[in-house]
């Protein structure tokens, strides 16, 4: 299986030709959203927060990762390592297409739904790793930018053990401009966004575990280090139209969640073994 979890090279993305402009959500006639939900989308850039699973399910979805990263781990990968995972992990393709999450996003992405991404994101207690201000669409080979990722809590986040930030109404303004990052920079990831109060006002995205938001692939976001003796662990889960198209072989990804693909653009693997 290709290695998805390499991030595209900066050459690679300036080949393509990608349209990264804000695409509002238009539905008169929402499934499970409310029609102040998804202006809040269109005007804001997020939703927050949605109850998705019951204490005991997200207990049950605890354990399964707690069970993962210490094999993960064992094999020589760390706490972020865990990307791609619903092509290799029956449970997280479970979770991606489960359609109390399914049924938001098509509110906002319209009939035809894929479901091409899944990521662990844990922070380790003391962990000292901020994820720095960034837009996801930046990393990504999809084209036009009408995609949106949910974060689904595992553990509970909050401003102490460094939960997500959003920079309101930021995915209005573009593709914006970035820095590299390097590694003494201890970020998770490899781009910084300087100064993003300048797009508009930093809110905190803080969730109980079982908890999601759902922000838009141009939202500026990002967390602070986690100082705390408690773990903070997030599935980010991303999902686009069926519309959109997916360089670099990312179309590989494609799970339909809801509708169809027209196009037969995306792959649509099976489910992995548990």
């Amino acid at each position: 299986m290709k290695d998805f979890q390499i991030i595209p090279t900066e050459d690679e993305l300036q080949a393509l030709e990608r349209d990264l402009s804000f695409h509002p959500a238009v539905n008169t006639n929402p499934k499970v959203l409310t029609g102040e939900q998804i202006q809040r989308f269109n005007s804001e850039g997020y939703i927050r927060p949605l109850n998705l699973f019951t204490d005991a399910e997200i207990t049950d979805i605890r354990r399964y990762f707690d069970d993962l990263l210490r094999q993960v781990m064992a094999d020589g990968g760390n706490s972020y390592s865990i990307s791609s995972a619903h092509l290799k992990y029956g449970p997280v393709y479970d979770i991606l297409t489960d359609g109390r999450i399914v049924d938001p996003v098509a509110d906002l992405l319209g009939d035809d739904v894929i479901g091409w991404g899944s990521h662990f994101f844990c922070k380790m207690p003391n962990d000292g790793k901020a994820v720095a201000w960034h837009q996801d669409a930046s990393y990504w080979p999809l084209s036009p930018s009408k995609a949106v990722t949910v974060w689904l809590a595992i553990d509970d986040a909050d401003l102490e053990n460094g939960c997500m930030k959003f920079i309101a109404g930021s995915h209005t303004k573009g593709h914006m401009t970035y820095r590299p990052s390097d590694s003494t920079e201890h970020n998770v990831l490899n781009q910084t966004i300087e100064n993003p109060q300048q797009y508009g006002t930093e809110v905190t995205d803080p969730l109980k575990a079982g908890q999601a938001s759902i922000h838009a692939d141009l939202l500026l976001h990002g967390s602070d280090a986690n100082f705390s003796d408690r773990r903070r662990c997030g599935l980010t889960l991303r999902y686009c139209s069926a519309d959109v198209h997916a360089g670099l072989g990312w179309n590989e990804k494609g799970v339909h969640v809801r509708g169809t693909d027209a196009r037969g653009h995306w792959s649509n693997k099976p489910r992995p073994a548990d």
